[in-house]
């Protein structure tokens, strides 16, 4: 697998941003892991950072570039700093960056990378986990897949949000805080949205720690969608909200969208 640091100009946030790709690549090692690489309609996997990290963390936390070599997957891991992968009060179309412009820009730099619904698949943790199932609520017809780890899913809990950062951080993003149940940046607004549209639907995974905070709100995300009879996989295990759990789950994560669906 080949590894690189990418850095692109976005249209749309009018900045420079940092954006890490894996690569299936053709090796042939005597200490290591020989891999045969694709050459073209290459599956991808976007996957999102939580609040604190950056383009840079999946790769420096996990052994993700290991795990996808047996897939021959592509990775786009963006930096979308701590913009909670929404369009902000404050101008910063993270949304607008994550969901369209980023696909244009690595189906423009990486023409191997395949544009097709079927291989393409999104994935996150805490913030990116919420990001994630953003993707495959609203932009259901691009995914085939999306998967939430120890996702930031449920915002309708004020309290807890604010735990976390300050009034004014979240205002920042998602603007008054009684107003972001029902608003288009819910997950259940969405859910409701995509049910209604009649648009095909991405297979969901949601699992989160038994010790993490965040659990009581994949486990009831995961109830809301199978109340809506979308192909959900709910799973749990030891863990709290840390590396660990996440290194260990983003292998299953892969496992699971290489399975066939029913």
């Amino acid at each position: 697998m080949a590894f690189l640091q990418v850095n692109v100009y976005s249209n749309v946030l009018q900045m420079e941003v940092m954006v890490n790709v894996i690569l299936p690549q053709t090796t042939h090692k005597k200490i290591g892991t020989a891999t045969t690489g694709a050459t073209e309609d290459v599956s991808v996997l976007y996957l999102l950072h939580g609040m604190g990290g950056n383009h840079s963390v999946w790769e420096r936390r996990t052994s993700i570039e290991r795990y996808v070599a047996d897939y021959q997957m592509a990775v786009v891991m963006p930096s979308t700093d701590l913009g909670f992968y929404t369009n902000t009060t404050y101008d910063m179309n993270y949304w607008t960056f994550i969901s369209e412009e980023l696909p244009e820009i690595v189906h423009e730099l990486f023409p191997q990378i395949t544009d097709k619904r079927e291989k393409t698949f999104a994935a996150g943790l805490s913030m990116g986990g919420y990001g994630a199932l953003k993707l495959g609520l609203a932009k259901s017809e691009n995914f085939a897949a999306v998967a939430s780890l120890s996702g930031a899913v449920v915002l309708s809990d004020v309290k807890s949000l604010l735990t976390v950062r300050n009034e004014a951080y979240w205002q920042g993003i998602f603007g008054p805080l009684d107003q972001i149940q029902g608003s288009k940046n819910d997950p259940l607004y969405l859910l409701e949205e995509l049910v209604n549209s009649q648009k095909p639907a991405p297979r969901f995974f949601l699992a989160c720690g038994t010790e993490d905070d965040l659990y009581p709100a994949s486990q009831y995300m995961a109830h809301k969608l199978k109340q809506k009879e979308l192909a959900v996989t709910f799973e749990e295990g030891p863990g709290k909200h840390d590396w660990v759990f996440w290194d260990t789950w983003i292998e299953r994560v892969l496992e699971w969208f290489n399975e066939k669906s029913d």
